[in-house]
């Protein structure tokens, strides 16, 4: 008998983390490399949020909190919601955990039986399809191609959806991608899925502040607020925020949701850091001029690299909306050999 579970046959590591691993083992033994594997900005925690967590630890914040957050931050969430989101929560209807992988998980894990269906387009952030595997359900795939800029349509999705389908997860701005839907766009995806009232709906929004040019952020439940009720509203610090190592996602959704995700949590990590809760308490209600600072540089950087890609015969790279990748067509580099020396 193995010591281990039959479960783990069903997915496999992290991709993102095992090439994160071995960069940094690389660097370890001294050799020159730069990692383009972690989905981390490069800015450094502004100081008023650093600030705020070393006056916790003064102040002795350093006990538990409630098993997914403390009231003030989940208020703050709230406020953030409404003001950014026009979605109204309360409290109790707010999850923080510990990341947003972690909100993606007790979501999944709570409501995830044998044989349900999870729609993911394609290209897809890699934990996706395993964390559905590890709750026992599973993944179902719609590609969105290079020719129609890595979006989905509304077609795709309805022929996606089946009986057994019990989420259709949403990413915009996306990563791996970048691609961002516009809200007329988005429109025609919830019109799709206001005609399959047993599916619900998760939408990571960990990239909101991530938008470039005249990109406008939407998220589903506000382009069509009859989907509030079985919406799960997925965020979090980590990027826009430079806060990736502080580990603090949270969500807003139904509260027979929010309250199982709960009792999965409290019988886990329990609390997310509670240092941590502070800091990300003052990200959200502080000054937030570094992400408009920031978001210049991206685009500069995505400028160069699209350009540099797409003067190269065989490669081509569509123009990213939001988020910090690029995801450039190489089909037509297939086959092909350099014969330059």
């Amino acid at each position: 008998m193995s010591m281990l579970s039959n479960n783990l046959a069903r997915v496999k590591p992290s991709p993102t983390i095992a090439m994160s691993s071995l960069a940094t083992q690389m660097k370890s033994e001294g050799r020159d490399i730069i990692s383009l594997s972690a989905g981390e900005p490069d800015f450094d925690t502004p100081d008023h949020i650093k600030n705020a967590a070393i006056e916790a630890i003064k102040s002795g914040q350093t006990k538990y909190t409630d098993p997914d957050g403390m009231k003030t931050l989940k208020e703050a969430v709230c406020e953030k919601f409404g003001v950014e989101n026009d979605l109204t929560y309360n409290p109790n209807q707010i999850s923080i955990g510990t990341g947003g992988k972690q909100i993606l998980y007790n979501a999944l894990m709570a409501t995830l039986n044998p044989g349900d269906e999870v729609i993911i387009p394609a290209p897809y952030w890699v934990s996706y399809p395993d964390m559905v595997l590890l709750a026992g359900g599973q993944p179902v795939f719609i590609e969105a191609s290079a020719k129609n800029n890595y979006k989905i349509s509304p077609a795709q999705l309805e022929g996606a959806i089946t009986n057994k389908t019990k989420w259709f997860i949403f990413n915009s701005p996306s990563n791996p991608t970048g691609a961002g839907y516009s809200k007329n766009e988005l429109k025609k995806l919830t019109e799709v899925l206001m005609k399959f009232p047993d599916v619900l709906i998760m939408t990571d929004d960990i990239y909101e502040h991530l938008a470039y040019d005249d990109f406008v952020f939407n998220t589903p439940a506000q382009v069509e607020p009859h989907l509030f009720d079985r919406t799960l509203t997925c965020n979090g610090v980590s990027k826009a925020y430079a806060m990736t190592g502080w580990r603090i996602g949270f969500a807003g959704g139904p509260e027979n949701l929010i309250k199982a995700m709960r009792k999965i949590q409290s019988q886990s990590t329990s609390n997310p850091c509670t240092i941590s809760q502070w800091a990300a308490l003052t990200a959200l209600t502080g000054s937030k001029d570094f992400i408009t600072e920031n978001n210049i540089k991206f685009v500069y950087r995505r400028n160069l690299v699209v350009d540099k890609l797409n003067q190269i015969e065989g490669i081509s790279c569509p123009v990213p909306e939001g988020a910090f990748y690029v995801y450039p067509d190489i089909s037509g580099l297939m086959g092909k050999k350099n014969t330059k020396r």
